[in-house]
């Protein structure tokens, strides 16, 4: 049978914590707690559970501190946890399996990541699966100042174990900020960053956020380097980021880049706001159809579902069709209940 390190990086987390905990009690053979500046009670009950709880000064940097946990791991494989996650009975007992069996030449374990679509979080999606468990002996490297990744091309097995997902709040005023210092000090943003900065901004983004990502975004759309898929969703941020500032030139300049390459939902919804706020209902009609019919979301699932939806049914009444207006409500509700499952 295996032997497994539990490595966690925590901070401020005395509401959680002991759930996480005792959620993986008789799991791990070791339990390893990085606290990067805690000012509530996180060490106190990481305590009970260990006795290898480190400090470790934050340097805005995620992968530093997971570096720095792995550092101190010496069993077999290493389970990387978040406060916020839970593993239940049933999952409890496949993790247990897999330590009986766990074939020598796997390296990395993914497994699933559930509850996503619940709490607000940067998924479309509502189950993933993700590397949890390393094999100690290679040396992974954490990379990413945030939504770090694991940096390596190792043997994976994918399990069925499942991982349940339970923040307390959203992360993404951490996040978008975290983005926002990137930015400002001039890091680049390779490709899977690049499109969770343009997925967070339009999953939980604020007007704000926009317009202090929208430069990045426009110099984004001029980059070279970037891929197609780069290029429409830079354009998407951009031209959000102008329809709230106001600059229509700016803002048809973006969408149309996107309409060009085959549109999506995203820019669909955004001609459709435009012309809502506009008061050009028919125009509005034609856009949110598009967005809920004709197109395919690219950064955030609800811009084909429920919100072109919810803006039909009010242009619809704004309309004076109260029928076509009921009708649509009805469907918006409907998509939104089936996101939140």
């Amino acid at each position: 049978m295996i032997t497994v390190s539990l490595c966690m990086i925590v901070k401020n987390e005395e509401r959680i914590l002991q759930r996480c905990l005792d959620s993986l009690a008789g799991l791990m053979d070791e339990i390893i707690i990085v606290d990067t500046g805690s000012t509530d009670a996180t060490k106190q009950i990481a305590a009970k559970y260990t006795n290898q709880v480190y400090d470790f000064v934050w340097v805005n940097d995620f992968s530093a501190a997971r570096n720095f946990a792995f550092s101190k791991a010496r069993m077999e494989y290493i389970y990387s946890a978040d406060a916020d996650e839970v593993l239940d009975e049933k999952n409890r007992a496949a993790f247990w399996q897999l330590k009986q069996t766990l074939l020598p030449e796997i390296e990395i374990v993914q497994m699933y990541y559930a509850n996503q679509l619940s709490h607000g979080t940067i998924y479309n999606y509502d189950r993933e699966l993700r590397p949890k468990l390393f094999k100690r002996n290679r040396t992974f490297q954490w990379q990413g100042a945030i939504h770090e990744q694991i940096g390596i091309t190792p043997v994976i097995y994918d399990s069925e174990i499942e991982i349940c997902h339970l923040p307390q709040n959203s992360h993404k005023d951490r996040d978008l900020a975290a983005f926002a210092r990137l930015v400002a000090a001039g890091e680049p943003l390779d490709k899977r960053l690049h499109n969770i900065y343009a997925k967070e901004l339009f999953i939980s983004g604020e007007e704000k956020d926009f317009l202090a990502a929208r430069e990045f975004f426009q110099a984004s759309c001029l980059d070279s380097l970037r891929g197609d898929d780069e290029l429409k969703e830079a354009a998407c941020v951009a031209a959000r980021a102008a329809r709230i500032a106001g600059d229509t030139e700016d803002f048809f300049k973006y969408a149309m880049k996107v309409i060009a390459s085959d549109g999506c939902a995203e820019i669909c919804c955004e001609l459709g706001e435009f012309y809502r706020q506009k008061k050009d209902y028919d125009e509005a009609v034609v856009w949110y159809y598009n967005a809920a019919y004709e197109t395919e979301s690219i950064l955030q699932i609800r811009s084909g579902s429920d919100i072109p939806l919810q803006g039909l049914a009010d242009c619809y009444r704004a309309l004076g069709n109260e029928e076509q207006a009921a009708e649509y409500e009805k469907l918006a509700q409907e998509a939104a209940q089936r996101q939140d499952r």
